[in-house]
């Protein structure tokens, strides 16, 4: 069965428990595979914010699914869960889900680009992005060989990967 690998995040608010519905609403539309752990960074860029908690999860999609109709899903599951999209670059966020993997489909439109196009970059995204797709190689490269050339983008692992169903 075909497989997509969705990014999670989020700065603003109570951001565990936003991650946590996020990961409901993905599951009430697609079967969920597999959880990556939870991981605290700082912020990329942008103004000064509150670190974010990242995440990702592994989802079986059916073959008449899309890329399209996936990143749609994310993109209304941002809403119901109060993502308001300003249009600032890198600013703090409720939620924030990217699709960074589909298939192993390459997609580079308008609105969407597969595989995502800053992943090798983000330390942040490589972590729960190996925990999920174990020796996938990447632009050329394997995850932990981009992971090596990282430096100075402090992650750290919050929880294990069952944080989704974990109440605190």
């Amino acid at each position: 069965m075909p497989s997509a690998v969705v990014g999670l995040g989020a700065n603003l608010g109570d951001a565990r428990r936003t991650l946590q519905a996020a990961v409901y609403q993905l599951q009430e539309r697609y079967s969920l595979v597999e959880f990556a752990s939870l991981y605290q960074s700082a912020s990329v860029g942008g103004p000064p914010q509150p670190a974010y908690l990242n995440s990702g999860v592994k989802l079986a999609v059916r073959s008449q699914d899309t890329p399209e109709a996936l990143l749609g899903d994310c993109l209304a599951v941002e809403r119901a869960l109060g993502r308001e999209r300003t249009g600032e670059l890198n600013a703090p966020r409720t939620l924030d889900l990217d699709l960074w993997w589909y298939d192993g489909q390459t997609v580079d439109t308008h609105g969407l680009t597969l595989p995502h196009p800053r992943a090798h970059r983000r330390r942040f995204v490589l972590l729960p992005f190996r925990e999920l797709m174990p020796g996938l190689v990447l632009r050329g490269r394997t995850l932990d060989a981009w992971l090596l050339d990282i430096n100075g983008q402090p992650v750290c692992r919050v929880e294990g990967p069952s944080w989704p169903w974990m109440t605190r």
